[in-house]
């Protein structure tokens, strides 16, 4: 076999031509990617693109310490390939939606099951692992749950309260989002692309407005970039705020508890202050933004901004200062950085790994190429780690937006895009609130989508809150659980 060609290095933002792609034959292809994952990078996306009767795989592979992205294609497979999970388990959980989605086996992969379809009489997930032993034990929860949280499915081996193993069977609801992407953009395709995960609406906008933009050979207005990284980072605030407070709720702590569950409706109504909507939609469009921020409405936010830090500065401070909740915190549901590396988490759950892991310092695009955000790591990689993230980044937020604020951008807000070019690839990556989103569109030759490929963060996290339940206790599951706080639907797609 010869030495693998090296990918087609782009940056974050940018489109190439289809046929610039590198390709090789499907096991060059494989080792192809395992080359580069060996030289540092790490998988943003591994799919299926539907070619005749068969399927190309292609994958985007990120280089964050040479704020690069590098992507490669294999030729037309129709049967099988050497599974890349072997090497590097970051990429199990890819393997199997591809073998879901295209029917190709990656022969070889140690766990292939389907990831959101059923399989035959089994559930959605298809035979769960056991662990077999007289003293051994197997809890069920879900896939239905109480209120109004989504259907998940959780499946603990436990001895006694110990757990052993969990693992998580998702995508009953079978949402269908890609499929429905494909030859738009439609006239549905923005409201489609604000719910993908409707807590982090501004991150999947962004990165569609980014990949259109990508495709026409345009950048949103400069001004239009400064009101998405506000908007990007109120969202952040919102949600970090809320997932404090539920922390807290779960070890029973009221104070923190009620504060935050207030002050997170305050950072939404900022949002809403700022384009009307409190989740941020209709801000957002190819092309820029559809609201400005004007003088008066500015400082109405600034000043609503530092009554809400100042609350929840406070909230924190009486959950650090709690030895019980401390207690309840400390070396639960612990994910190390070698597990974290190896299985490829981002976001908030990789920097409470040690992890420097932050779309906006590894691969910054639109404003935050001229604002930077200091990235917040924390080492131990246990609930109080990933707690801590988020206390620091709410303060790392807010200092940016009035940052900002006080020296807004000028000029428009919006500029009409061209057409999209045919045949071409873009890639866009936004650091959401939790974690990286990523978004890869390909055209066909008129400019319409044949493939959109969308990997929100939940995807790639979701294994690490299997791996922090080994060895807890299964009452530890709900702060494991809610430190993590992944997305149901931003999986479902």
């Amino acid at each position: 076999m010869n030495a693998p060609r090296e990918f087609l290095l782009i940056s974050n933002g940018t489109s190439v031509p289809w046929a610039d792609v590198p390709e090789w034959p499907a096991d060059e292809f494989v080792a192809a990617t395992a080359a580069e994952l060996e030289r540092g990078g790490r998988l943003c996306a591994w799919f299926g693109v539907p070619e005749n009767s068969a399927t190309r795989l292609v994958a985007i592979i990120a280089f964050d310490s040479e704020n690069t992205l590098a992507v490669g294609r294999s030729a037309p497979v129709t049967k099988n390939y050497p599974s890349l999970t072997l090497q590097y388990p970051q990429a199990h959980l890819f393997e199997r939606e591809v073998w879901e989605q295209h029917g190709l086996v990656p022969e070889g992969h140690p766990w292939l099951k389907p990831v959101r379809r059923p399989d035959g009489d089994h559930p959605a997930n298809g035979k769960f692992f056991k662990v077999e032993g007289g003293e051994i034990h197997e809890v069920a929860v879900g896939p239905v749950h109480a209120g109004i949280i989504e259907p998940g499915h959780f499946r603990f081996q436990c001895n006694g309260e110990d757990v052993l193993h969990l693992e998580i069977a998702l995508g009953y609801q079978h949402r269908g989002v890609e499929e429905a992407l494909a030859g738009g953009p439609h006239r549905a395709t923005m409201s489609q692309m604000e719910t993908i995960a409707g807590d982090t609406t501004i991150g999947h906008a962004t990165a569609y407005a980014t990949i259109l933009e990508s495709l026409a050979g345009t950048e949103a207005p400069l001004r239009a970039q400064w009101l998405r990284a506000i908007a990007l980072e109120l969202e952040r605030l919102a949600n970090h705020t809320g997932d404090l407070g539920a922390l807290a709720n779960d070890v029973a702590f009221l104070p923190t508890s009620a504060a935050c569950g207030k002050i997170r409706g305050d950072f939404l109504n900022l949002t809403a202050l700022l384009c009307g909507n409190r989740f941020g939609r209709g801000l957002i469009r190819p092309g820029g933004c559809k609201h400005d921020l004007e003088t008066a409405r500015a400082a109405q936010l600034l000043a609503k901004l530092r009554v809400a830090l100042a609350e929840v500065n406070q909230a924190a401070e009486w959950l650090w200062e709690s030895n019980s909740v401390r207690a309840r915190f400390e070396f639960t549901g612990t994910v190390s950085a070698v597990q974290a590396a190896e299985i490829g988490l981002v976001g908030v759950a990789a920097r409470a790994s040690g992890l420097v892991r932050d779309v906006r310092f590894d691969h910054p695009a639109g404003w935050h190429r001229f604002a930077p955000v200091p990235v917040v790591v924390w080492p131990e990689g246990d609930v109080l780690a990933r707690a801590h993230v988020r206390w620091l980044e709410i303060q790392r937020s807010a200092k940016f937006i009035e940052e900002q604020l006080a020296v807004p951008a000028e000029g428009e807000i919006f500029a009409d895009t061209s057409p999209s070019a045919g045949d071409t690839l873009a890639v866009a990556l936004v650091e959401g609130w939790r974690g990286e989103v990523c978004h890869i569109a390909l055209t066909d030759a008129a400019g319409n989508f044949r493939r959109y490929k969308i990997v929100d963060a939940s995807f790639h996290n979701w294994t690490g809150l299997e791996l922090a339940m080994r060895g807890q206790a299964i009452s530890d599951f709900p702060i494991c659980n809610k430190s993590f706080n992944l997305s149901y639907c931003g999986f479902d797609l």
